[in-house]
């Protein structure tokens, strides 16, 4: 897994599309406002935003907002997930202690 911190100036885009071989994305927009487009379909995002984007997905961003865009990219290969968290995780019994 791979995830990077992004910022993106007012007025700045990705000026190119883009694909992987084998990895999926999850950005997760946590400041600012902009444009992500991915497969000639165009999505207004903001903080809370959340897209995720197949590896032959198209995809490029852009900031049309004032201020800058923040985002954090998670990138992974496809399908890699085997179990979700009921299935995968384990509940210890052992008493939760914080140290003072």
């Amino acid at each position: 897994m791979e995830v990077s911190l992004n910022q993106l100036p007012e007025g700045g885009s990705v000026p190119f599309y883009h694909t992987h071989r084998e990895n999926e994305e999850l950005y997760l927009f946590i400041g600012g406002q902009g444009q992500f487009q991915v497969d000639g379909q165009i999505v207004d995002v903001k903080e809370g935003t959340a897209i995720r984007v197949s590896p032959e997905g198209e995809r490029t961003l852009r900031n049309n907002g004032t201020g800058d865009l923040y985002f954090i990219v998670i990138q992974v290969q496809a399908g890699s997930l085997r179990q979700w968290v009921q299935t995968d995780g384990v509940i210890l019994d052992k008493p939760v202690t914080w140290q003072e």
